[in-house]
């Protein structure tokens, strides 16, 4: 009995722990650059877009589709970033709990 309630205790803990950690991520952001950073994006820990870079060279109609691409690849680097720092977040609150590889937290 004093074994499930330690486990119940422990529970709770990373619980508290687990929210602590989603509110800093929340207050996260990761910039993404492309182009040699011709096209920068920054997002927010919760994957939205708070700021958007393109140097004005890049603005030309007959190049649209290379500022698309530049767009989407500053974007993909920056969400890449933000779930770098979740994952190690998430690994150094989780160090020496028997969780099973490639499991996602929370829950």
């Amino acid at each position: 009995m004093k074994d499930l309630l330690g486990l119940m205790g422990k529970a709770k803990e990373m619980q508290a722990k687990f929210q602590a950690m989603q509110d800093e991520i929340a207050t996260l952001e990761a910039t993404g650059q492309a182009g040699g950073g011709l096209v920068s994006i920054t997002l927010t820990g919760k994957f939205e877009m708070k700021a958007l870079k393109i140097d004005p060279s890049l603005i030309k109609a007959e190049e649209a589709e290379i500022l698309e691409d530049l767009i989407l690849a500053a974007h993909n680097d920056a969400k890449n970033k933000v779930e770098q720092v979740m994952q190690e977040k998430t690994k150094a609150l989780t160090a020496g709990l028997p969780i099973p590889p490639g499991m996602k937290l929370p829950f």
